[in-house]
């Protein structure tokens, strides 16, 4: 099969693997598209991934198309999103249902081989089968969803609660969408690139600005998100969380990154600091919600490639170019599908 490899840090290639073979709880899956995602720039620049080579693509869906002997539930034909996340369900972590800090964890697509290929294998236990409409091309946005959800989940639930979100790439969008019907009173988005700011805007948040100080919040935020990773807006963001508020590390930051805060100020105000990794028991309620038309994949997608384009694709997404760019590594040409 062909799949896109990272062969050592800032070196990919096009190349022929083997295909794979489905372990007995296992399913092989043909992915209709495989979003990227900061993961994927993390891998490329050397984080994450524990050895290289290393096919990248976490987030994807497609068509089944070999089962193992003991899978007696799902057939070749169905279609499938997949739960990238692999927990051992038997270290301290796992046992206390907190298996996305599973002590032994893994994913595919970051420590095992992904979907940035015409084949990747999967565990039964990670399918979440597609239903409603829902088309696997459009699917790969299930799990970055989820991760959202996630999110969400580690957060205080209130009503008419204030919001303001840096961020309005895929995942800011998202924690926009959900916030909306989470009950926010107001959800402000900052962002430096005025064309994710108009996209925002389209999804009616209450304001988008390139700086958090051109609003009028005296008060501050109740809930302030990062979803850039980026140490100038979380040091930000931290100075805009009202009393009593929260502030979310969503955004993955590089390993190296520091940021300074004022210890006597979180006790003075009575903030919560906390953050959210992965997927946790978000992935199903994802799909259903995607399902359900809460994302309109019309929006959020914006880029299409092919398989042989993984590195073009990698690049202009790390150029902020666009919104979702996902990988169609059955296609065979290069699709803009809303600019």
């Amino acid at each position: 099969m062909k799949a896109a490899v990272v062969v050592t840090p800032g070196t990919l290639e096009i190349q022929q693997l083997p295909d794979p073979v489905p372990g007995p709880t296992d399913v092989v899956v043909k992915p209709a598209a495989v979003g990227i995602c900061g993961t994927d720039l993390h891998i490329m620049d050397g984080e994450f991934a524990p050895a290289f080579p290393i096919v990248p693509g976490h987030e994807f869906a497609g068509e089944i198309v070999e089962v193992g002997a003991q899978v007696t539930d799902y057939a070749v034909g169905d279609q499938v999103a997949v739960d990238p996340s692999l927990y051992c369900g038997y270290c301290y972590q796992c046992k206390r249902a907190r298996g996305n800090q599973c002590e032994n964890w893994n994913a595919i697509g970051v420590t095992r081989s992904g979907a940035a290929a015409e084949f990747v294998a999967a565990p039964r236990a990670n399918l979440y089968r597609l239903s409603g409409g829902l088309a696997a091309r459009d699917a790969a946005l299930i799990e970055p969803l989820s991760c959202a959800i996630r999110g969400f989940d580690v957060l205080p639930r209130r009503l008419a609660d204030t919001f303001l979100i840096y961020g309005s790439g895929t995942m800011g969008l998202m924690m926009l969408e959900l916030a909306k019907r989470a009950g926010a009173a107001t959800v402000s988005i900052v962002d430096l690139n005025p064309e994710r700011l108009q996209t925002a805007q389209r999804l009616g948040c209450t304001s988008a600005v390139t700086n958090a100080g051109e609003l009028d919040a005296p008060r501050g935020w109740d809930v302030v998100i990062d979803c850039t990773g980026a140490p100038a807006a979380i040091r930000d963001g931290l100075k805009r969380v009202g009393r009593g508020g929260t502030f979310l590390q969503f955004g993955v930051s590089a390993y190296d990154a520091r940021v300074e805060i004022e210890p006597y100020e979180i006790y003075r105000r009575e903030i919560t600091i906390t953050g959210s990794m992965a997927v946790l028991h978000s992935f199903d309620r994802a799909g259903e919600m995607l399902t359900a038309g809460v994302l309109d994949p019309e929006i959020f997608i914006s880029h299409r490639f092919p398989l042989d384009s993984y590195a073009e694709a990698l690049t202009q997404f790390r150029a902020g170019v666009g919104r979702k760019t996902l990988i169609e590594p059955q296609g065979r040409a290069n699709l803009l599908t809303n600019g």
